[in-house]
């Protein structure tokens, strides 16, 4: 029988790195693939990247920007995606300060040399206060925004981020709302409102993470999305980790 396949977003200046942690816990019960949303320019091209990669029927899972592009694949697709997770992620527009800063950013990233991809500062603000002076973690970060560089920075930058609230309402597949209990970069209070405009929805809050749930808690987000595929939630984050090495 043909595992069920789970496609995983990640978000902005992220590659398959970010899912580091969560692939060899899926990869027992369903076939994980990680979508390339490097590429596209706006959000249509982003959700049909997906599309392609996901199958005639997959669940997904976007983090941050990819959870932005996963609410455009349910707009596209809705009844291709058979389970959804949105991780530390918004279902709403950016709001005038939000677009300043994307646009100095995006300015200061088309300058030579003045990309820095993961600064202290950054490291500060994703990450949780526990993990920020992670040497290994801040190390693994700035590895995969390195690989990246400035022209996915800007691309991904200038997609424009849509109003997605009414059409959550809209979702009919089991869905988890997920992010770290110290997210300043999209708050909690943004999950409760998704998860209470989806249907059919579990919200799950995570201690001692920030922005970068899947990287500072990676055994315990594993053990979320086992659960919203109807895996046993009494698996151990202690096994899921040990899976991982």
């Amino acid at each position: 029988m043909t595992p069920p396949r789970i496609v995983l977003v990640p978000g902005l200046m992220n590659d398959a790195d970010l899912w580091r942690d969560q692939i060899p816990a899926l990869a027992r019960v369903a076939h994980p693939v990680v979508a390339d949303i490097t590429r596209g320019d706006t959000l249509s091209a982003l959700a049909d990247a997906v599309l392609e990669t996901g199958g005639p029927r997959f669940a997904l899972a976007g983090f941050s920007l990819g959870g932005i592009v996963a609410q455009e694949v349910l707009r596209k697709a809705p009844d291709r995606v058979t389970h959804l997770a949105l991780l530390d992620t918004t279902a709403r527009p950016d709001d005038d300060a939000r677009r300043e800063e994307r646009a100095r950013l995006t300015a200061l990233a088309r300058r030579p040399g003045h990309f820095h991809g993961f600064g202290d500062r950054i490291a500060r603000a994703y990450l949780s206060a526990g993990n920020a002076a992670n040497e290994d973690l801040v190390r693994r970060i700035r590895q995969m925004t390195t690989r990246l560089g400035p022209e996915v920075f800007v691309r991904q930058s200038l997609v424009q981020r849509p109003d997605s609230r009414r059409s959550l309402r809209a979702v009919r597949c089991p869905s988890l709302v997920l992010c770290g209990a110290e997210d300043s970069i999209t708050p909690p209070g943004l999950h409760r409102e998704m998860a209470g405009l989806l249907p059919d929805a579990r919200l799950v809050v995570l201690p001692g993470a920030g922005h970068l749930s899947p990287m500072e808690k990676g055994p315990e987000v594993a053990r979320e999305l086992l659960r919203l595929l109807g895996q046993p939630a009494g698996m151990s984050t202690r096994d899921i980790a040990a899976e991982g090495e």
